[in-house]
């Protein structure tokens, strides 16, 4: 049977104690995926509690880590989403997301809807692949993809 969460603070601190065995047993996040069967987008994200796992990846993913069925129990359920609490992030990682955000926002919304028309791109139906990738110029640049659906406003 699929479980909401009500309150986050369960997923929250499961996140907590997932990402402290993933380094005490010395981990990647590839690793972790690959024992779900997952994309190790997909497995992070809910990981770090922004999905549900289906019930043969949560207890995988929890028995990996070392977790118990409690932990299992928790990665099957749909969390309250959002990983970003509010005001502008101060992680510099993170900021820089939302940096691109403030600089591209209104230009990917405008590229958007002039080749898509009015609508949004899922989160939901998405897929996110991060490269890294050799710089021509020296050093690596970071190739990141976001592939989401294209969901048309209707009219009602």
């Amino acid at each position: 049977m699929v479980h909401a969460q009500l309150d986050p603070t369960a997923r929250l601190a499961l996140a907590a104690a997932a990402v402290e065995a993933k380094t005490a047993k010395h981990l990647t996040w590839q690793q972790i995926a690959d024992a779900a069967g997952y994309s190790v987008a997909f497995v992070t994200a809910a990981v770090l509690g922004q999905h549900a796992l289906p019930e043969q990846a949560a207890t995988a993913v929890a028995e990996l880590l070392g977790m118990d069925d409690h932990a299992a129990m928790l990665l099957q359920t749909i969390p309250t989403r959002g990983s970003i609490p509010g005001g502008v992030p101060t992680d510099p990682t993170i900021y820089r997301f939302y940096e691109m955000l403030q600089v591209y926002g209104t230009t990917l919304k405008a590229l958007v809807h002039e080749q898509f028309g009015d609508g949004i791109i899922s989160a939901i139906n998405f897929k996110l692949d991060v490269q890294k990738v050799a710089d021509p110029e020296g050093g690596e640049r970071a190739v990141i993809t976001l592939d989401g659906k294209y969901l048309p406003t209707k009219p009602f």
